[in-house]
């Protein structure tokens, strides 16, 4: 046993199962610098037999409440006495049953105390101190013991030690229930689902982002979650797929950004015990990970808005021209390496004059006068290279 402590729940389930077993349960705190914190407190006082590696403690079995929110609670003085005083009464019935030290239980619930494993010993709140597996087995040989079943006697020396090793569906779960696990899961889900919606039809990223996103909630309904925070991450994508339909400039973006981290901040974070808290690091990864792909996401999107086309029609409008034949006011103009019918919205414009093409109609370009110098010297001069080359263009048309 190595343990921090952990929801009254499962403890009960822990005891309930030692108390009732048939087959004789040895507690061991192990291996050295380990410890039987809070809840291994009442487990350790349940087993048949407690022993301790050197260099191990037990102690600090302190109840604290944690509120649906996962925050440790403060209750008032009625509350918190009757919460003690069922602890105090839990583990003297445990030390008692076991005809181990109960005051110094007591102590450890009402006064949160902690021992060496040697003065667990000396106090007689575990049975011995044995350095490991082997050893343990060799001095509790020969020991009668209580069980559900009546009394055993212990033939442990040289015995044969199997592991038992998690299935991989109880792995599957173990990992599930890490807190920075779940975490990952939902904000993947909800990023696949994003994908999903903003590209209608891909299918991929929403079915993989379901199954991550109901993988992730499953996670989360193991342990005490703060509800407000999943909202929180939930609007923030809400607000990254209306900023792709809707010209804010960023500001929903970085509104999500906002609202994603402090769901992410507000989602598992429960001083009661570290265990049940995110880490520091996994938000400010995932948190910047994904502030950082939608910001990049909003400025290509925003660039692609703002750039000319480069075909079509379209690509025409604000480009520069030389006149063939004078606007009168049609005529026929030379724009990007191409002659095009062209009608004047400034009266007569003669051969040689550079204008800008301001419309399409068909076939038809609309244009007025150059207002700048600059682009009309670059205009001339793009089309003197194209007059210059033009016997080189008609060789190759004839190969």
């Amino acid at each position: 046993l190595d343990t921090p402590g952990g929801l009254s729940s499962a403890m009960d389930e822990i005891i309930q199962d030692i108390l009732q077993s048939p087959v004789p349960v040895i507690v061991y705190v192990a291996p050295e610098g380990a410890r039987a914190a809070s809840a291994g407190v009442f487990i350790t006082y349940a087993a048949h037999i407690a022993a301790m590696a050197p260099a191990t403690n037990i102690g600090s079995a302190s109840p604290v409440l944690i509120g649906q929110d996962g925050q440790a609670a403060q209750p008032d003085d009625t509350m918190q006495r009757k919460i003690v005083n069922d602890a105090v009464a839990k583990i003297r019935s445990l030390a008692e049953r076991r005809g181990r030290n109960a005051d110094w239980a007591e102590q450890a619930v009402r006064e949160a105390v902690n021992i060496s494993a040697e003065q667990a010993v000396a106090q007689n709140v575990v049975d011995l101190v044995a350095p490991s597996l082997p050893a343990l087995l060799d001095a509790v040989d020969g020991r009668t013991v209580t069980t559900s079943a009546g009394q055993v006697t212990l033939r442990t020396r040289d015995a044969e030690v199997v592991p038992i090793q998690m299935t991989l569906i109880e792995r599957f779960f173990q990992v599930l229930s890490d807190p920075n696990v779940a975490y990952i899961l939902l904000s993947l889900g909800m990023l696949g689902l994003f994908f999903e919606l903003a590209n209608p039809g891909s299918i991929l990223p929403g079915v993989l982002g379901g199954i991550l996103l109901l993988l992730g909630l499953y996670a989360l309904g193991t342990l005490d979650v703060n509800w407000a925070g999943v909202l929180l991450m939930g609007f923030a994508f809400l607000l990254f797929l209306i900023d792709l339909y809707v010209p804010t400039q960023g500001v929903l973006t970085i509104g999500g950004i906002v609202s994603f981290a402090l769901g992410s901040l507000l989602l598992l974070q429960s001083p009661a015990s570290p265990a049940f808290q995110l880490s520091r690091a996994v938000v400010v990864a995932v948190t910047a990970t994904i502030a950082g792909g939608f910001l990049l996401l909003v400025y290509l999107v925003a660039r692609a808005h703002a750039r000319r086309p480069q075909t079509g029609k379209e690509a025409l409008l604000g480009a520069g021209a030389v006149v063939r034949r004078t606007l009168d006011p049609e005529g026929m103009v030379f724009v990007e390496g191409e002659l095009w019918s062209a009608r004047s919205l400034a009266g007569t414009i003669p051969d040689g004059r550079t204008v800008r093409v301001v419309g399409v109609e068909g076939l038809v370009l609309l244009v007025e006068p150059a207002s700048e110098e600059e682009p009309a010297v670059r205009v001339r001069r793009l089309a003197g290279d194209v007059r210059r080359w033009r016997p080189l263009g008609a060789l190759f048309r004839r190969g």
